[in-house]
């Protein structure tokens, strides 16, 4: 009897377009808005090269001036700056035989797919822990730490309530965009620190709030749990946790398009067929410039351990225009 192989029922033409769109309506990321799909990010991702230039026009400055019959107007001028997204070259390869489980049912592309997406799901969280992990090391150093509160102690077992999540702590760490605080509108945070504010009972699970995406929502903000934010042992004890609070499309997000974005192969001897998927696209904290190692000669991007480097990353946009804050707490 015939095989079905994975060749026999993956069509690129289609496939691609699904894998992206897929991994998108899995992302809590991009459910709560952190992470908006940019059109122009699409077009300049598709160009070609490693870095993508965003120039843009920084605010009026300067105050306003007495008209009188004598003296006129001066004339000011507005001035430019320069925000640069990286281009991520990614790419991942799966064997049938990891599969096989997975092809038993009735509809074997969708069990792929979702399998792919979710995949990506996870490695695009990956990448934008590794952005942030860079890009709060670089406030840290450059600019004194001012879009951070950090309450822990290293001593975490014995941390007082002043050293956990609770609304002072986030209210203190919206504060740090002064009178723009209500630009952050999502959380994300361990599922410890999730834990203290479940056990608090200040989560809102309200069904008909729109920014609920399943983990309820805290002083109107979406709540995302997840694990793999930092979690770094105490000096002394327990541990200290970090919670990134975001605005609206804090993150934009543009897909390019790889030469030959999927494709297949068998190796005869083995039984073996291998399922390739490639992928070009940014994910860009707004207002904050990559200027990083893109990698090497034959690999021209940067690694998660590249994005992760304080020296990879320069705030270009004013504080108060930058939708991050950080918060570091004991639970």
């Amino acid at each position: 009897m015939a095989e079905t192989k994975i060749a026999d029922i993956l069509i690129p033409e289609i496939w691609n377009p699904y894998i992206i769109e897929r991994t998108a309506e899995l992302s809590t990321l991009v459910r709560s808005g952190i992470i908006v799909r940019d059109a122009m990010l699409d077009v300049l991702a598709k160009q070609g090269g490693k870095l993508i230039e965003l120039p843009f026009f920084q605010d009026l400055s300067g105050s306003d001036e007495v008209l009188d019959d004598t003296s006129p107007l001066t004339v000011n001028k507005i001035d430019t700056e320069q925000d640069t997204a990286v281009l991520l070259q990614r790419g991942k390869a799966w064997g049938s035989n990891d599969l096989a489980a997975a092809l038993a049912g009735s509809d074997p592309i969708n069990a792929i797919s979702d399998l792919v997406a979710e995949w990506w799901n996870r490695a695009e969280q990956a990448i934008l822990l590794a952005t942030l992990k860079g890009v709060f090391a670089d406030n840290a150093a450059a600019n004194s730490s001012d879009l951070i509160n950090d309450i822990a102690i290293e001593d975490g077992v014995n941390a007082a309530d002043s050293n956990l999540i609770g609304s002072d702590a986030v209210i203190d760490t919206r504060l740090k965009l002064g009178d723009a605080m209500n630009k952050l509108t999502a959380i994300m945070l361990h599922s410890v620190v999730y834990g203290r504010l479940q056990k608090l009972n200040l989560i809102d699970f309200t069904p008909t709030n729109v920014q609920n995406i399943g983990f309820g929502t805290y002083l109107g903000h979406t709540l995302i749990v997840n694990d793999n934010c930092p979690a770094a042992a105490g000096g002394t004890s327990g541990y200290k946790y970090t919670t990134y609070l975001f605005g609206q499309g804090a993150i934009a997000r543009g897909e390019g398009s790889p030469k030959t974005p999927s494709e297949t192969d068998r190796d005869s001897l083995q039984g073996s067929d291998i399922l390739i998927h490639r992928r070009h696209f940014i994910l860009h904290p707004r207002g904050i410039r990559f200027n990083g190692s893109v990698g090497s000669a034959t690999a021209p991007t940067p690694t998660n351990s590249d994005l992760e480097a304080s020296t990879s990353w320069t705030r270009v946009y004013e504080k108060k225009n930058i939708r991050l804050a950080k918060l570091v707490t004991n639970g």
